[in-house]
């Protein structure tokens, strides 16, 4: 007797149950700041100086002290003497006196006594050393104060924080050129049926090539783990079950993608039962595609048994094996998956207690954005090539009617 789905749970609860289990690896490495977008920061960063270190102007225009433009207007402006001009990169010869202003470029420091900025759209020049201001302004206006930006002191890089590319400018800004990041964990990825040959080779017939363990392996590096590949396993049980063992040995998670055959599955799910405690968490998960999913973790390391069909693997390694990862790196600010709004162009059935995921392609028509599903089968892998996006029918609809707002989940 099968025992395929002993229990079909949501991808949420599935989930839940995976996280009591799994905890932040903790390993850490030193890397260069322009090697750190993607990652995720070890531990808080700090600012060992304030930015801008200086006052600063934020426009064009002349520095001077607000009080001498009190009351300008452009029917009775407020006249001030040029007494010269702040050089970019350096700081100013002399403090501004009452009644004189200096020329100054947006980001020079501002002379000692200056409080204000009076941009030069408000001016007007009289003649080489003289101006009218036409318009007042207030201390501090269009002045970038120090430690305005970052406070010296203050985390600018919490731990747990997946660094972006303007992460790396701004530890630049601030004189850091290395940042101590967690290392990536270690996925291991096992193909496994008697039907699935390398993808350089020719399959034979009945055969088809190994999509998945070269799909995974490109979803595993954007997550940000380290994925490893330990080749294709028959449907036998010792040689699948050594396989496993060893994986499971030399990673810190292990994603198998099973046979198509209910036997197959069975067969994985043995395998994965007997890694070690907790063991099997869930098996099944009311998601189309991606039912036949095994979620385990064996002696603190997260185990996925993925179906072999293309799609429901890719589907299932977004909604499950991607948040694991994220737990094993320590990350606390995951990231948003992209989405967009688009009207439905075709109805979409499905079951209730179900979620459906549905690939969609997004066509412009009379400057509105429409969503097209593409109806395939799971096993048919440029069903999702063909599509921009991802269109979910949540779990208490009978499926989505034409012309309803959906919201699309971006590649």
């Amino acid at each position: 007797m099968s025992t395929e789905l002993f229990e079909v749970v949501t991808p949420e609860a599935a989930l839940a149950r995976l996280m009591v289990h799994v905890l932040p690896l903790g390993r850490t490495e030193r890397v260069p700041i322009d090697l750190a977008a993607g990652r995720v920061a070890a531990v808080d960063v700090r600012a060992p100086e304030g930015l801008p270190a200086f006052a600063r102007a934020a426009m064009d225009g002349f520095a001077l002290g607000a009080v001498d433009t009190f009351g300008a207007t452009e029917g009775l402006p407020t006249y001030v003497r040029i007494a010269g001009e702040v050089p970019m990169g350096a700081a100013p010869a002399e403090p501004v006196l009452p009644g004189t202003a200096w020329l100054i470029h947006t980001g020079g420091m501002l002379p000692p006594r200056a409080d204000a900025v009076v941009m030069v759209e408000h001016t007007q020049r009289i003649d080489a050393t003289n101006i009218e201001v036409l318009r007042p302004v207030a201390p501090g206006d269009n002045v970038v104060q120090p430690g305005e930006d970052v406070a010296p002191g203050s985390v600018v890089l919490p731990a747990g924080h997946l660094a972006q590319p303007h992460d790396a400018g701004a530890l630049a800004a601030l004189g850091i050129t290395e940042v101590e990041v967690v290392q990536a964990p270690r996925l291991g990825i096992i193909a496994s049926g008697d039907e699935v040959v390398p993808a350089h080779r020719t399959p034979g017939p009945g055969q088809v090539r190994d999509v998945n363990s070269t799909a995974l392996t490109a979803l595993a590096r954007a997550a940000g783990a380290e994925p490893i590949r330990f080749g294709i396993a028959p449907d036998d049980r010792a040689t699948l079950a050594r396989t496993v063992v060893r994986a499971h040995a030399e990673t810190d998670a292990l994603v198998i993608s099973a046979g198509s055959s209910v036997s197959a599955r069975d067969l994985t799910a043995g395998v994965i039962a007997a890694l070690g405690a907790p063991g099997i968490l869930a098996h099944g998960i009311s998601v189309k595609p991606g039912k036949p999913t095994i979620v385990a973790v064996a002696e603190g390391k997260p185990v996925f048994g993925l179906p072999g069909n293309p799609v429901s693997a890719l589907v299932v390694f977004d909604l499950l094996v991607a948040p694991a990862i994220r737990r094993l790196l320590g990350m606390t600010d995951a990231p948003m998956p992209q989405r967009c709004q688009a009207r439905l162009a075709h109805n979409i059935p499905s079951v209730t207690g179900r979620v459906d995921y549905v690939p969609a392609r997004l066509v412009e028509r009379e400057g509105n954005l429409w969503a097209e599903p593409i109806f395939g089968k799971s096993n048919l892998i440029f069903t999702m090539v063909r599509a921009h996006g991802l269109i979910q029918v949540p779990l208490d609809l009978g499926g989505l009617r034409a012309g309803t707002i959906v919201d699309v989940r971006l590649f």
